[in-house]
């Protein structure tokens, strides 16, 4: 079986087995030196979770694919790995820089609580892609919960830039609340102007409230698509993007039709300190996004 060098820095010996995602950009020049941006808005989404905009104070536009993400520092604080959730086609036409973080620790608080221009470190972009053009041709399946749309949102953009190019288009989507529904307008927006059958359903709900109530892998098995051509790109806690991978297998969607993005304790992006170890793999090099056939063997041993 042929391997893929992972070319995000050279001379790294990791490995990704033939049918992974494994396509980067060029890594930035000087990956451990973060560039100046400044934050120009600060939305807020949830109760707990905000949208950053950031313009670089170079004027060099950041340029990304769908599924890269970023390391974002809070200056006397600390950095974070973020996922970028903007339009990969948006940056040379002049729009801020997105990231959308969940307000959980010192350095998003500092992010998240932080004036219009403040300055704040990037570093990046870093790892793999959704490359969701592989798609092409076939139907298309989102599956995501919470703040997991946020990664999968470039990807989203991406498909919808060449929306006749699908076949079907799907955006399964869970939240814990109805008041946690994240980009509620644009998935709207989505459905009505893309012909993108979007499903939502909360884990929770006060009494009255009409929509489905569940668990988002409850959409799977119902779900219109033709599994045969079909392409999965999922996105949400392990345990989720687990449970949705084996659905979707069960539905007859093959594994290697299947990427995920994994986000584990990623600390420096270029796979040096470790942090983000699974097993051979270190997911801010030879991921975030990784295909399932590749993933489903580590993803069933618990505490690796």
């Amino acid at each position: 079986m042929d391997d893929i060098r992972n070319p995000a820095i050279p001379g790294h010996g990791a490995t990704v087995a033939a049918g992974s995602v494994a396509d980067t950009l060029a890594p930035p020049p000087a990956p451990m030196v973060p560039r100046r941006f400044a934050i120009t808005r600060v939305r807020q989404d949830t109760r707990d979770t905000f949208t950053l905009l950031l313009e670089p104070l170079d004027g060099e536009p950041l340029r990304f694919a769908a599924g890269q993400f970023t390391m974002l520092h809070a200056f006397g604080v600390g950095e974070v790995p973020i996922s970028i959730a903007g339009d990969p086609r948006g940056t040379d036409a002049g729009e801020p820089l997105e990231h959308t973080i969940r307000n959980v620790g010192a350095v998003t608080r500092a992010l998240v609580n932080a004036a219009p221009g403040t300055e704040i470190g990037v570093r990046g972009p870093f790892g793999t892609t959704w490359d969701a053009a592989d798609a092409r041709g076939g139907d298309v399946v989102f599956v995501t919960g919470g703040i997991g749309l946020a990664p999968l949102r470039p990807a989203i953009l991406d498909v919808l830039a060449e929306r006749d190019a699908y076949g079907k288009v799907l955006l399964l989507y869970g939240s814990r609340t109805p008041d946690d529904i994240l980009y509620g307008d644009e998935m709207r927006r989505w459905a009505d102007l893309n012909d993108v059958n979007v499903q939502m359903t909360v884990d929770n709900a006060p009494y009255g409230y009409k929509g489905r109530v569940g668990f988002v892998t409850e959409l799977i098995g119902r779900a219109g698509f033709d599994p045969r051509s079909a392409w999965a790109f999922v996105c949400g806690p392990e345990a989720m993007m687990r449970a949705s991978a084996q659905a979707l297998t069960a539905r007859g969607v093959a594994a290697n039709h299947i990427r995920m993005s994994m986000e584990r304790s990623m600390k420096c992006g270029i796979g040096l300190c470790g942090h983000c170890q699974l097993r051979e793999l270190f997911i801010c090099v030879d991921g975030p996004v990784l295909s399932y056939d590749r993933l489903e063997p580590l993803m069933s041993v618990r505490e690796l």
